[in-house]
């Protein structure tokens, strides 16, 4: 059995493998982060949730298609593992270039992953946005 170190090292990973998902813009390799199946749950900033992988896939193809640029700066992460299932708690930076127009924000994001052959995957995914001078 993998030590408690390791296991929080491949979650870590995971999570930064969804990070750079999100910063390609790229449906192919954000499908390759997620546990493609239709218990997975994604709650974008300001949206309703989305259950189920064809309903969390147009959610990300939606953002891609209207998004030129995204940047992230991942601080504040916090990783726990109990098992087959790990979550990260996390703020990020975000930069963005939406219709031609630059954007800054702060999401407190919530990450949750489970443990597969093929390593660990995303089954939720949970930002809201953090308002100036909250916090």
């Amino acid at each position: 059995m993998a030590s408690v170190e390791s296991q929080e090292f491949e979650v870590e990973q995971a999570n930064e493998r969804f990070y750079r998902a999100f910063e390609s813009l790229d449906i192919q390799q954000m499908e390759a982060v997620w546990a493609v199946n239709g218990t997975v749950k994604c709650i974008h900033p300001g949206w309703d949730i989305r259950t189920g992988w064809p309903a969390v896939r147009d959610s990300w193809v939606l953002i891609f298609n209207h998004t030129a640029e995204m940047r992230f700066e991942v601080t504040n992460v916090d990783i726990s593992v109990n098992g087959d299932l790990a979550w990260v708690t996390c703020v990020e930076q975000v930069k963005t270039r939406v219709d031609g127009e630059p954007h800054a924000s702060r999401i407190l994001a919530t990450n949750l992953y489970e443990k597969h052959p093929s390593g660990w995957l995303l089954i939720h995914h949970h930002g809201s946005p953090i308002f100036s001078g909250a916090g």
